[in-house]
């Protein structure tokens, strides 16, 4: 995807005025608002801007035989969630690291029809394993190389995130980074597009990359996805990766990995293309 698409009809000078200003919240209620096409909302800044969901990716083949018809499953949003204001398509700003473009298209797990107008956010941490937003706690309080966050999956001594709760309560960031996060609006397909580099990991977790589609101001699927270890492999062999030594735990050995939160991986340019169906129970009916 260019730049200058940022995933909604708008230049990227104006993103800084415009979309990019918007928050979470009302885009939200924008797209809960709608039934397809563009729609006005008021950024923080005063002006009008109209959001038309778009991206660039020919997807007549890219999410073939992608986990395609089946329930994605629900997991945990981990420690480290919160509304980051941040709306883009290209979420790397100073983090260095393979490039990775992730595709993912948003359907309902009932009907198998596409989500238009979902609200889909990702959130991931670096290659040294930090996350914006909780730079500090991702790397365990200070310096050396990051043990990495807070157990996410509830099972081990010492879980859960800020505040307790398990690591399913929004963060209340401790920093002003927000790299390797964004939210996009899917299309008439439900597809959306980001720019990121590929995770790195921490101590107690495989690579993973958080995701969350919200339907009609509403959290429809919090869930994660994950990496083929030859991949990782490949990839941790890379600098900046190579820097970050001693890595524990692997797709076979996480409590949270499944086989269905496996992306679809091809080599892309620099780097790579991944690509996965999210299936989401959009009325939450429990189906």
């Amino acid at each position: 995807m260019s730049d200058h698409h940022e995933g909604q009809r708008v230049s990227r000078r104006s993103m800084f005025a415009g979309v990019g200003s918007i928050g979470l919240g009302t885009l939200l209620a924008a797209c809960g608002s709608q039934a397809g096409g563009s729609t006005t909302v008021t950024t923080s800044t005063g002006e009008s801007q109209a959001l038309t969901p778009q991206t660039a990716t020919d997807a007549s083949d890219l999410f073939s035989d992608v986990n395609t018809c089946t329930l994605t499953p629900d997991t945990t949003q981990g420690p480290y969630y919160f509304d980051a204001d941040k709306v883009r398509s290209d979420i790397r700003e100073d983090r260095q690291g393979v490039r990775l473009r992730l595709a993912l298209k948003v359907q309902d797990s009932e009907t198998c029809a596409a989500l238009p107008n979902a609200v889909v956010e990702i959130w991931h941490c670096d290659a040294a394993g930090l996350y914006s937003g909780a730079e500090d706690q991702s790397s365990g309080g200070g310096g050396g190389m990051p043990p990495g966050p807070p157990p996410e999956n509830g099972e081990k001594p010492g879980g859960g995130g800020p505040g307790g709760g398990g690591g399913d309560q929004d963060l209340v960031p401790t920093d002003d980074k927000r790299y390797l996060r964004g939210a996009q609006v899917s299309n008439a397909e439900g597809v959306v597009e980001f720019t990121t580099i590929w995770p790195g990991w921490y101590t107690g977790r495989t690579v993973h990359v958080h995701v969350m589609v919200h339907v009609s101001n509403e959290r429809v699927l919090t869930s994660q996805l994950m990496f083929d270890e030859q991949l990782n492999s490949a990839v941790f062999a890379r600098a900046p990766y190579s820097e970050h030594t001693g890595r524990d735990t692997f797709n076979d050995g996480d409590n949270i990995f499944e086989d269905s939160m496996l992306l679809k991986v091809v080599p892309e340019d620099d780097g790579y293309l991944a690509s996965i169906v999210l299936s989401a129970d959009s009325d939450q009916d429990g189906a």
